[in-house]
């Protein structure tokens, strides 16, 4: 099976390209990328999510009745181009 990710500027013109692979190739069109990732357009560019596939994986695990909970990890940024020095030899 082979996988090809095919972003476009538009739907219809997404639709086109799949209308013409799809008429010399046996193919599906699915918005389900790898690892569950399901890519949604909007107006300002795209989202990538892994919701599906988090929610079958919790599920495998029997953990769907599980209570949410805030992470301890901390989550701000600590890299920065501006602060810092750069590695002399960065291989």
């Amino acid at each position: 099976m082979l996988t090809i990710i095919l972003i476009a500027t538009s739907d219809v013109i997404r639709q086109y390209i799949m209308s013409l692979l799809s008429s010399e190739f046996s193919m599906k069109d699915s918005d389900a990328l790898f690892l569950g990732l399901a890519v949604t357009h909007h107006a300002c560019g795209l989202f990538l999510s892994q919701q599906k596939y988090d929610a079958k994986t919790i599920k495998q695990a029997g953990m769907t009745s599980c209570k949410l909970t805030i992470t301890s990890v901390d989550t701000k940024s600590k890299l920065s181009i501006s602060s810092g020095s750069p590695y002399k030899d960065p291989t």
